[in-house]
Order: C-alpha cells, then structure tokens, then sequence
C-alpha cells in the first residue's frame, strides 16, 4: 500500500468485485484501506474474521493472542494448519494472512487482551471484533469497549448455535451487560470443550461478525446493533431478536455500578468451571499430590469418568472407568473403604461425580482438580491433548 489514500492499479484489480456494489465503491473501499480493527482471539471465530476482513481489504489488523494451536484445533480453527500445531497461533494467524493479502498491515498483540492493556488496546482501533471462547474474556472485551467507546461485534457459539450482535451502547444501542449483566454461576454453563460445537458453525458466525465489521467501517446497510442474530444450525432457522438498553445496566446504565476495570468482575474461569472456594474445595486435590498418592505402595482407586473416546484418547495407566452417566447404576461395585480419586477432562465432571460418591457413602472420594488435561501438560508432555 502507498502512503496516500488513493488505490493503485493493482489494489482496484484486486478489490474489482467490492468497488462494483454502489454501496461501496472506490471511496468505500478506500475507507477501507484506512481503517483499524482488533480482532481478539485467533479461534473458531478470529479465524474466519480475520480472513475476511484481510481479504475485504482492511488496512489494518490488530490480532490478539497467546495460545498455541493444538491438533484438536483444526475441526475448527481454519486459520491454521496441520504444520502450524505447537507453534502460537498469532506466528499461525500472520502467516496465513500475509499469504493472503501483502498489502494488510499486521499488528500483532501477543499477550492477548488483559486487564491492564484492555482499554489501551482497544483504543488504538475503529472497532472490535471478539472471537473470545469464555466468559471473563467476553465481559472484559465488552466493558474495555464501553469505556474506549468503541463499537464491539460480539459473536459466541455452543455446540449447534450461535449469536451475533453489534454493541455500541454511545450510540444508543445496548451492551453485552443489558443481555446479560453478570458472569454465569459457575457450573451452570458448560464451555465447547465439555459439550462440544459444530466445527462449520463457526464460518457461519465468524463470517456474520466480518460482514457486521465492514458494514460499520462502511457505513452502510443496517447493523445489528439493538439487534441479536441466533444461528440455530441443526435446524437451519436464523431468528433475530430485538435488544433494548437496560435503563438498569451495570455498566452504561443511569446509574451505573461498573466504573472500571476491576479484577472481581472477571473474575470465573469458564475454562476450568470450578466451584467457588466453600467447603466443596475440600473435595479437591492438585494433580501432583493425586499423582504422589497414585504412585505410593497404598495405592487409591484413580476413577476416570470421562466418555469412552476420550478415554481411547488418552488415560492415566492404572485408572478405572466409568462414565459420569453410568455412575450411578455402577457405583456399588466401588469399594466403599478406600479413597476413590476422580478424574476427568478438566475437573469439573470430576468434582459433580466425587459429590455424588461422598452422598452415596464413599466418603474418601475426591476430585483432582485441572484433569487429565494439567496432567498430561506437567506430569506426562508426551501424552495427546484434545
């Protein structure tokens, strides 16, 4: 790209298709070249954001992130390769879309978007997109927006359904907070991992927050800002419901109780899904000291109640199992005597599963918090993640 803002020849070749529609045009597509988005999270959803939006001819693209790709990734995240898996995926996500499209400038956020940057960051940008896969990030990108006064094109999914929306409460709109004004109970919502998502959902959705993205930077078309699109793949049906402002939002409310970015307000990791500290954090132990126990000559029961693909995945040598729906009609065959060490993927099955134990009589079962998954990052590396 040259510094000026006019388009060479090759730029108007390239974008021919865009420049056509009356509604964009060469100065449209000029806009274009010129504008500055943050896309958060290079997953399901950043992947075909921020392909598009590359493609589409956005000047520049701020890409957030700081994890690696894994194999598990790929049903999904098309951004990346088969060769790409253990690298990050923001070194993935810039390869990709420099093959894509030289002439968009790349900014590169490697940390991803925390509490301290989150403003900062955000204000740096014409508007955001999040493609965020859990709860405190959705929540922090949210009210990090609101206070940048910056537009947000909001896009989650779960297992066979989607939602797109478009806050930007300064305009009158509604914010994520008037949909939902705090984080989920733990527990109370499972994340994709536990209950799984349509791999190709996430093309329709990401794809439905490129278009949000370019129609804003565009101005044109009718945005679903007061709007929210739900995507319900299984049965091919795509409802939008309106939104209204809450006068009684915590956060771009009359009388607001959000002033800042504060630490408690994000407080739940819907990547763990544990409980609170009460007397269930009794029913826990780390996986070192599982493994210590496990290894010792009085050796406990190590119970996995994980399904039986995850368990032809991979499994802790030794363990039992029984799947968490089977384990009621099969608890009885576990000694009452000794202590039952329960397992799962991330600790959240594990500890519901250790509840029930303790209420049927076996007192010493307790769950290992973090799962097979914390097991096989720092006991066993060379063991398949999924």
């Amino acid at each position: 790209m040259g510094n000026d803002n006019s388009l060479s020849p090759e730029e108007l070749s390239r974008y021919s298709r865009h420049i056509r529609l009356p509604q964009v045009g060469v100065e449209g597509q000029e806009r274009l070249r010129r504008a500055r988005v943050l896309v958060i999270g290079m997953g399901g959803l950043g992947s075909p954001v921020s392909l598009y939006l590359a493609a589409g001819g956005v000047g520049t693209l701020g890409l957030a992130d700081f994890d690696k790709v894994e194999e598990h990734n790929l049903q999904r995240q098309v951004l990346h390769t088969q060769a790409a898996v253990g690298h990050a995926k923001i070194d993935s996500a810039a390869e990709r879309l420099r093959a894509l499209n030289r002439g968009c400038n790349l900014e590169l956020h490697r940390g991803g978007i925390t509490l301290d940057n989150a403003v900062e960051l955000i204000s740096q940008y014409d508007l955001v997109v999040d493609g965020s896969d859990n709860f405190p990030t959705r929540y922090l990108v949210n009210d990090a927006a609101y206070f940048a006064r910056r537009p947000l094109v909001y896009g989650s999914i779960f297992q066979f359904e989607g939602q797109v929306s478009v806050f930007d409460p300064h305009t009158g709109g509604p914010c994520y907070r008037c949909l939902f004004p705090q984080i989920p109970e733990p527990g109370t919502v499972p994340n994709c991992e536990q209950a799984g998502v349509f791999g190709a959902l996430c093309g329709i959705v990401g794809s439905h927050q490129a278009m949000e993205a370019l129609k804003l930077l565009l101005g044109i078309g009718e945005s679903l800002r007061g709007r929210l699109l739900v995507v319900d793949a299984l049965n091919a049906r795509f409802p939008t419901l309106n939104l209204k402002k809450d006068p009684h939002c915590p956060l771009c409310g009359s009388e607001p109780s959000i002033s800042g970015l504060h630490p408690g307000n994000y407080e739940f990791s819907c990547e763990t899904d544990k409980e609170p500290q009460t007397e269930e954090a009794q029913m826990e132990i780390d996986i070192h000291t599982a493994q210590a126990r496990h290894t010792s000559g009085d050796a406990p029961v190590l119970l996995d109640v994980r399904e039986g693909f995850e368990r032809e995945i991979c499994h802790i040598p030794g363990s039992s199992h029984i799947p968490l729906g089977q384990l009621p009609a099969q608890a009885d065959a576990l000694p009452r005597d000794a202590e039952i060490i329960v397992y799962c993927h991330h600790g959240a099955r594990s500890l519901r599963a250790a509840k029930f134990l303790r209420e049927r009589g076996f007192d010493k079962a307790i769950s290992m918090a973090g799962g097979i998954d914390q097991w096989a990052r720092e006991i066993d590396p060379s063991m398949t993640r999924y």
